[in-house]
């Protein structure tokens, strides 16, 4: 079967690099939307350089320049949004752009998040989901073929501190319990993400389909990522128990966005926004439509941390 064109948008950025890489390697023809500000920071122009070399196709551009946009979109099959969550409604012309070209077999969002229909707090964290949300309604109203891709955390968050709000690595005295510790949260590393991704472009069990991302290694509570811990230092921690009740209080008197890790906190390890729902009645399950898939675990992330 013929490989779908891709134009990666984002491509730049942490995720949208590896997606770019891993669109080349499995053989697609690979575009990059760039900005020619992308070209004056050394990080950047090396990764363009890298890509380009690679046989990626750089074509100039924004997402706020509708030409460039269409010029963009109608060379290709499938488009890719890696952008940051918090500019999720600067997809908005996308969107229009992608309806008027017809020819977008599939779109995939900049989504690689939690689930924003499966939060349970959605009144505390609505300023951060709210885009996403609006994003996916405005798809699905216009017909837009998609695939949303919800990862829960990437492991480059909250896992290094085992989810201790203000720090940047693993606590080795004390650790705070938050609620009864036994919600599980989910944590798959960028490049995973990507090559999952990469995978369900030309897949058509994936077409107008949540893909949820819950490797069995990669599924802990705080209890269990404190006790894997404490036996890789060989040492116990104090451990602090903070009631829901009393983090709940904490949000509330934080503002936004200073809030924003203890609301991913209570979330995950309090709600447990990323295990409560079963996949397959909501969407399909990417670890088990791509078994040759190999997930770096939480264990083995943790080892690189001792």
């Amino acid at each position: 079967m013929e490989k779908s064109k891709v134009l990666i948008i984002g491509a730049t950025g942490r995720l949208g690099y590896h997606l770019a890489q891993f669109s080349l390697q499995f053989g697609h023809p690979t575009y990059i939307l760039i900005r020619d500000s992308s070209l004056n920071d050394p990080n950047k122009a090396q990764k363009l350089n890298f890509l380009s070399t690679a046989g990626a196709i750089p074509l100039k551009g924004s997402l706020e320049d509708e030409n460039s946009l269409t010029e963009a979109v109608k060379q290709v099959d499938v488009v890719i949004c890696s952008i940051p969550s918090k500019q999720a409604l600067d997809q908005k012309l996308l969107l229009k752009v992608i309806k008027e070209s017809g020819c977008i077999k599939k779109f995939i969002p900049s989504e690689f998040g939690v689930d924003p229909n499966k939060i349970q707090l959605y009144n505390l964290a609505h300023r951060f989901y709210a885009g996403k949300t609006e994003i996916r309604r405005l798809i699905e109203a216009e017909d837009i073929p998609y695939t949303y891709i919800c990862c829960n955390l990437f492991m480059g968050y909250l896992l290094p501190s085992l989810a201790q709000p203000g720090l940047k690595a693993p606590p080795r005295d004390k650790v705070t319990i938050f609620g009864d510790g036994n919600a599980k949260a989910v944590f798959v590393k960028d490049v995973d993400v990507a090559a999952c991704t990469i995978n369900a472009i030309d897949d058509p069990r994936t077409l107008n389909k949540t893909l949820y991302l819950r490797p069995q290694g990669n599924v802990y509570s705080i209890n269990e990522l404190v006790a894997m811990w404490e036996n890789k230092i060989g040492r116990e921690l104090e451990k602090i128990h903070v009631p829901e009740e009393e983090l709940l209080l904490k949000i509330k008197e934080s503002s936004y966005p200073d809030n924003l890790e203890m609301i991913f906190i209570y979330s995950a390890f309090v709600k447990g926004d990323h295990t409560y729902f079963n996949i397959d009645e909501c969407g399909v399950d990417g670890t088990k439509l791509y078994p040759h898939l190999k997930f770096t675990t939480v264990n083995e992330h943790l080892d690189t941390l001792v």
